[in-house]
């Protein structure tokens, strides 16, 4: 039997986490002022009006902009033992959000404009045995 699957953070993801290939994005959409935010949200962060309605986020994205990080993080990090420098980017979404998410492409291949795709992954196990699934942002055609 599988292990169970549970995501980084509830309400982030739309979709069976059992097939990744299946998962999206969720965001929330704003009745009132037509906001869209990530992940489902009770309010809108922009009005503060309740009136949100849940959306399936694109797979598709564009970087807005990047910074490659090339020092592992201080403090709890849960990453990869074996640090390697990597691109932390803004990808605009739909042109109603923008993400802010690791990239999984080469740092030195990056660059602003760049179309890239939503790959959800298994991060790691947690203490109870839970796949925590998280998310990466790879370059078309990788």
């Amino acid at each position: 039997m599988a292990a169970e699957r549970i995501a980084i953070k509830e309400g982030l993801f739309a979709g069976p986490l059992d097939r990744l290939d299946e998962v999206h994005l969720a965001g929330s959409r704003c009745g009132a002022c037509g906001e869209t935010s990530l992940g489902a949200t009770s309010s809108c962060s922009n009005c503060g009006d309740e009136s949100l309605s849940p959306v399936v986020l694109s797979d598709a994205g564009t970087l807005y902009t990047y910074t490659i990080v090339r020092h592992r993080p201080p403090g709890n990090y849960q990453g990869p033992a074996d640090f390697k420098p990597f691109g932390l980017g803004l990808i605009e979404i739909d042109d109603v959000i923008r993400v802010m998410a690791p990239l999984s492409t080469d740092p030195e291949q990056l660059q602003i404009g760049m179309q890239l795709k939503f790959h959800p992954y298994v991060l790691r196990t947690n203490e109870k045995g839970e796949e925590i699934v998280a998310f990466t942002y790879d370059a078309v055609g990788e």
